[in-house]
């Protein structure tokens, strides 16, 4: 595996993967190195069958508060030199971290630990769960600076919040508190920020007990189903019994539901 310098990667217990965004003086704010570190330890969890979910976090107070706009990036000149550089830059950095995220097929979970705002919402948004700190503030203020919703957010923002609410919020740069983004439809569940990593981690454990295959069979279901007609989901559900039902852990699943005991499954 890489070596990281903007971000951590750890395997705090068996079967879970943790990622930190590690710029905390600048509140995790990416650059285009971060991005392709990312993309590293994306495909890193992907690849490795053991590892069965994912937490995204960011290191002190921050979760993530978007593109760091401050110049210090080693790519700022480079970028600033045309028009057409920053198409590029967006494609080769936070496009290819939304990507690679939306192409997973395994669990992951943002832990909320402070701001996510701009491009750091739709960092959080791109993550099948996501679970807030009380004391979180969500939104999108890249109009304050007057950038756009770029890195996916134009189209995330609206699937999650509806188009009004998510024309709002980014046409007046509006950021909510942890339980109005809740009640928004931007974030699972809030819970106080002292039992925020408790909360995250149980639940990723609970990830890490499941069947693998029908896990990443079901989530690749209900991706592919948002661009699919009923019929057509169907007939996808058809194809993927195929795999999942003659599997091992099947087996295994009904002889611990008749042993009274907690299957022990192991994605095969």
């Amino acid at each position: 595996m890489a070596e990281f310098s903007e971000i951590l990667f750890e395997t705090p217990e068996p079967h879970i993967a943790r990622v930190t965004l590690n710029r905390p003086a600048q509140m995790n704010a990416y650059t285009t190195r971060l991005c392709e570190e990312l993309v590293e330890a994306i495909e890193t969890y992907l690849r490795d069958d053991e590892l069965r979910c994912l937490i995204l976090t960011g290191a002190g107070r921050g979760f993530c508060s978007g593109g760091d706009i401050s110049g210090a990036d080693e790519h700022h000149a480079e970028l600033m030199a045309s028009q057409l550089s920053h198409g590029r830059e967006m494609r080769d950095g936070m496009h290819r971290v939304i990507q690679a995220l939306s192409r997973l097929d395994k669990p992951t979970i943002a832990m909320i630990n402070g701001p996510a705002v701009a491009g750091g919402l739709t960092l959080a948004l791109s993550c099948d769960i996501r679970i807030a700190a009380d004391t979180a503030k969500l939104g999108d203020t890249s109009g304050r600076f007057g950038l756009l919703p770029d890195e996916g957010g134009a189209w995330l923002f609206p699937r999650f919040m509806g188009l009004d609410l998510a024309l709002k919020m980014t046409m007046l740069a509006e950021v909510y508190g942890a339980e109005e983004a809740e009640d928004l439809g931007l974030v699972t569940e809030v819970v106080p920020a002292a039992d925020l990593e408790a909360r995250t981690m149980a639940l990723a454990r609970e990830f890490a007990l499941r069947a693998p295959l029908a896990v990443r069979l079901a989530k690749s279901m209900m991706m592919r189903g948002q661009g699919l007609t009923l019929e057509q989901s169907l007939g996808d559900a058809a194809l993927s019994v195929m795999i999942a039902n003659p599997s091992a852990d099947v087996r295994e699943g009904v002889k611990a539901f008749f042993d009274k005991r907690m299957p022990k499954f192991k994605g095969k």
